[in-house]
């Protein structure tokens, strides 16, 4: 039977301002990347997401990110790898006091934005996540991009990783995904969406920016919690996914 996981970043907001209506968001996904200061969020965000991940059994995961909290972590940035190491597992340690605290753990790793488009080619980068990681005290998996060089310089080692696809992001021809300055770089049709889960899923498959077909086998499917009409859309994704025989449950 076809099983996938559903994650969505959650938890971006910070003080009174808000980006994600995250308790309705978990109640659809099954993986909750939770920001952890750097692009988004703060103690008391990541507490109560925590908690309610926790409350509705949906796997907490660290979404570390470049400190860029007035760029929203899509800024491209220089961090010295020993440091961007540093401050990768100083955000994982800090979602882990409050995931030990709501009675769950941090149970993978993602990274967000800039940071997330980086490693996909850029191994000193890749390789300063994954010495944040391995630092962290935990052999956590690792979710990006197939074919990244971060999930390969994971893998190497020993830390798990898995397969992440996009249904609602354009990508190129080569598989990594169109940057989002490019017109049609984000999939704005809500059925469309629907559609290219459930072929993404099935197929392990999608239509690239150019109209050619291109392989995309992910264990997890992003749900942007940014977009508008998220969480309808995120219901309409997982309902679509049950009716053609996809099996939704968590990757770790």
């Amino acid at each position: 039977m076809t099983s996938i996981d559903l994650n969505a970043d959650l938890g971006e907001g910070f003080g009174r301002w808000r980006l994600t209506d995250d308790e309705q968001l978990l109640s659809v996904v099954t993986s909750a990347n939770v920001a952890c200061g750097f692009h988004a969020g703060d103690a008391a965000t990541m507490r109560r997401v925590c908690e309610l991940a926790a409350d509705r059994g949906v796997t907490i995961g660290a979404q570390v990110s470049y400190r860029d909290l007035a760029g929203f972590g899509r800024r491209a940035m220089d961090v010295p790898p020993a440091e961007l190491a540093a401050e990768v597992a100083y955000q994982i340690g800090a979602l882990e006091v409050f995931a030990r605290a709501a009675g769950s753990r941090v149970a993978y790793v993602k990274p967000h934005g800039a940071l997330y488009n980086r490693v996909v080619h850029d191994e000193v980068q890749a390789a300063a996540v994954v010495a944040g990681v391995l630092l962290a005290g935990a052999s956590l998996p690792v979710l990006g991009l197939p074919g990244s060089r971060l999930l390969e310089l994971a893998g190497q080692a020993g830390l798990p990783t898995v397969t992440e696809a996009f249904a609602d992001r354009a990508y190129t021809d080569e598989g990594t995904l169109v940057p989002r300055g490019r017109e049609g770089a984000v999939v704005s049709d809500p059925e469309a969406v629907v559609e290219r889960s459930v072929e993404l899923a099935r197929s392990g498959t999608v239509t690239a920016h150019s109209g050619a077909r291109i392989d995309v086998r992910a264990r997890s499917l992003c749900l942007h919690g940014d977009t508008p009409g998220a969480v309808e859309l995120a219901r309409r994704v997982r309902t679509r996914l049950a009716e053609s025989g996809v099996t939704v449950a968590a990757f770790a």
